[in-house]
């Protein structure tokens, strides 16, 4: 399985897609069950434990409209391995039970011909990249760079501040891979409540002097960067014009044709909305000029169309529920630029 992708928006030729069979939210992770004192959404509670059928069932109908749209573009798609969720894990110090497959690109970084098992923030998620192991398999069998991060010890009480503010620390490297996007060798790191300064510093040093990791410090300080900035090709950027503006945009862009998206069509959610309504910007590219986009977002896709953007209209009804669009809910494995 070659492994071959170093940007956003060159020509996607294979990838995972995610998977919401027995998904939930964990009940032991103390980690991910701080989010209910950072949240802004105060209405309901933080919930625990597994997601009704009927939204999985769902879910997973939307993922596979999703497939069916990447193979009849020409993509080879590969599924995570179903895990049981509800199975608790123990170290030393705490014990955990598990979250989902359905965000694959949360869990592995690709940087042209490796793969990163990123040192994600809950430990809920540290046992997620088992999914992942006939993948991995045939990746290295085909000459791939494949190594995991140093697995973080995610012990609270050093990892995190908490009283009133739950601050992610620097006393080890920490970072989802969805912290992350890639422009060739400029590879924009976002430091926010799942990735820390330390984890851009081990990354460039992994990477070497190649690449430069650009960090991001003052755009968006909850969770990934693909709802607040989405690479639509080489000069072409799309923004979150609730996060970022003229003066904390990234450097990278300052030459480069801008599309600010000022509001979306918030989408509904199942009692909780893990995702805010924002992650109708999670947009998934196919080619430089064939964008998968949520398709209750027309205003947005005539924005992408006057830019010469062809738009591929899909449906994640449970995007919200989930945490996770497009970009989100897939990991591209190879893309062939067609310069």
């Amino acid at each position: 399985m070659k492994i071959s992708s170093r940007n956003e928006y060159d020509t996607l030729k294979t990838c995972v897609v995610g998977d919401a069979t027995g998904a939930q939210f964990p009940k032991l992770d103390e980690i991910f069950n701080l989010n209910h004192e950072i949240t802004a959404w105060k209405e309901t509670p933080h919930p625990v434990g597994k997601f009704p059928q009927q939204i999985i069932d769902e879910a997973n109908e939307d993922l596979e409209d999703l497939v069916n749209a990447l193979r009849n573009f020409g993509t080879k798609v590969f599924r995570p391995k179903d895990l049981d969720h509800g199975y608790v894990v123990k170290n030393h110090t705490w014990e955990t039970d598990g979250m989902y497959n359905y965000c694959p690109r949360d869990v592995l970084l690709v940087v042209d011909d490796m793969v990163i098992e990123a040192p994600m923030c809950y430990r809920s998620r540290q046992m997620e990249s088992d999914a992942y192991w006939k993948i991995k398999q045939g990746a290295i069998e085909d000459d791939a760079r494949w190594i995991s991060a140093p697995r973080p010890r995610l012990l609270s009480y050093e990892n995190f501040v908490v009283d009133g503010n739950v601050l992610l620390t620097e006393k080890e490297p920490i970072f989802d891979a969805a912290n992350i996007l890639r422009h060739n060798d400029d590879i924009l790191y976002l430091v926010s409540n799942t990735g820390n300064l330390l984890g851009a510093r081990w990354l460039q040093n992994i990477l070497g002097s190649k690449y430069k990791v650009h960090i991001l410090d003052d755009v968006y300080a909850h969770a990934h960067i693909d709802s607040t900035i989405s690479i639509l090709r080489d000069g072409l950027v799309m923004l979150n014009a609730s996060r970022v503006n003229e003066t904390n945009c990234p450097a990278l862009f300052k030459k480069w044709d801008k599309i600010y998206v000022d509001d979306v069509v918030a989408q509904g959610f199942y009692q909780y909305p893990y995702a805010s309504k924002w992650i109708a910007l999670n947009v998934l590219s196919l080619d430089e000029s064939t964008v998968i986009v949520d398709k209750h977002q027309k205003k947005l896709i005539r924005t992408l169309e006057e830019n010469n953007i062809t738009v591929v209209p899909l449906e994640l009804r449970h995007s919200r529920t989930l945490g996770g669009g497009f970009h989100c809910v897939t990991l591209d494995l190879l893309r062939e630029s067609n310069k």
